[in-house]
Formats: C-alpha cells, structure tokens, sequence
C-alpha cells in the first residue's frame, strides 16, 4: 500500500485518489442511467420505425418519414451542441443546467436516437422467412415483436447497444468538460486547464478501462446468445 502511495505521489503528483474515485462515479452513474433510458426508448422507436416503414406490418410511409427525419436531425447535431440547445428544456426538466442529472436530457436523446436506427436495421435483418411463419400461424402483433423480431435480432441489438453505451461514455466527457461532473470535468477542469496532465491521462486512462470493459461485456453476451 505504501509502494502505490508512493508511485501515485512520484508520478501523478496533483491528482487527488478520493476525487477520481468520486469523478468515476459520476462518469458510471451518467452512462447507466441514460443507457438503461436510451435503451428502452431506442428500442420502442426503432420497432415503430420498422413497423411503419415500406412492406412493415403497420406500413405508415408519411409516419415514417417524419419519424426518420427526426430521428436523422437528433443524430446529425453535434452533441455538443444539442447540449446547448436543450438548456432550456433541461433547466424546466432538472431545474439546473449544471451536475450530473442535467446531463442526462441530452445524453437520453442522442443516444436513443442513434441507438433506434441501430434497432431498425437489427430488425430488417430477421429472416423474412420467420416472420412470415409466425404471420401465417395467426400471431398477434405483441407476439410477433416479442417472440419473434427481439429474440431473432438479439444479437445484433446487443452489439448496437454496446457501442451506444461506449458513445455515450464519450458524451458523459463532453458534457463534463461544461460542467456536468464526471471524468470529462476532472480531465478538462483540474487537468487541462491548471496544467496538470498527471490528471489529464489519470482521467482518461479510467475513462479507457470503462469503455474496454463495456465492450469485453457486450462481445461476450452476444457470444453466448447467437445461436449462428
């Protein structure tokens, strides 16, 4: 215990353990929280998207243009910028535009938006053939999502999932770095601006063993539910 006091003390001279432990947190608290949202969201859009898209089972093609249009518009701002464009919408929600929480707006729409267009194009990959069985055998709508189109593309909803969530581990760096905690605030506040790179490449550093272990996580589920 010593030899790594000592080591941080020699080498990372301004970092503090106690707000890096406390800053990682934060960062994890973010991503799941807006994760878990941006999942259950993007997957209820994605499904609507597929329904209503051409030859879909509730085949909406005006519905599905404006959906897909909103859908492109929230995928194509920066999110840097949508952060700021939703101050005002974060405020009234959260009641600040500053910590942890009021992140999480911002983080919900970008990623459910990126994550829906990953859930629609897991759907059209189903063998049409499945589909069509279960249509034949007189399956009701609710059957045909959750028996047939989730379990069948469960893979690839996973993989989207995994890179949504390490998105969003970039996106919770980016809203830190203007004022919602986490590591992105550790790295850009108390590194980058006093000159302490030690912090800089602690922060980051973490901020890799986060999105590496996501993505050992993701492989693996996929890896054990693919039946390919």
């Amino acid at each position: 215990m010593d030899e790594i006091q000592h080591w941080i003390s020699t080498y990372l001279p301004n970092l503090k353990i106690n707000v890096l432990g406390v800053e990682t947190v934060n960062t994890l608290y973010m991503t799941i929280m807006s994760g878990a949202l941006s999942c259950i969201l993007g997957i209820l859009i994605g499904i609507f998207l597929f329904l209503t898209a051409k030859d879909g089972e509730k085949e909406n093609i005006p519905v599905y243009r404006i959906l897909s249009f909103v859908v492109n518009i929230f995928r194509a701002v920066p999110f840097i910028i949508l952060i700021i464009l939703l101050f005002p919408f974060t405020k009234w929600l959260i009641g600040t535009i500053l910590g942890v929480n009021a992140a999480l707006p911002a983080l919900v729409i970008s990623a459910s938006a990126f994550y829906a267009r990953l859930v629609e194009i897991a759907l059209r990959e189903v063998d049409k053939g499945v589909i069509e069985a279960s249509q034949s055998m007189g399956s009701k709508l609710h059957t045909l999502i959750f028996n047939v189109l989730i379990p069948e593309s469960s893979p690839a909803l996973i993989s989207g999932l995994t890179v949504t969530l390490i998105s969003l581990v970039g996106g919770t760096a980016i809203a830190g770095a203007i004022g919602a905690g986490g590591l992105g605030n550790l790295a850009y506040l108390e590194g980058f601006q006093r000159s302490h790179m030690d912090v800089v490449w602690a922060a980051t550093l973490v901020i890799l063993a986060i999105v590496l272990c996501i993505q050992v996580i993701g492989d693996t589920l996929v890896r054990c539910i693919d039946k390919r």
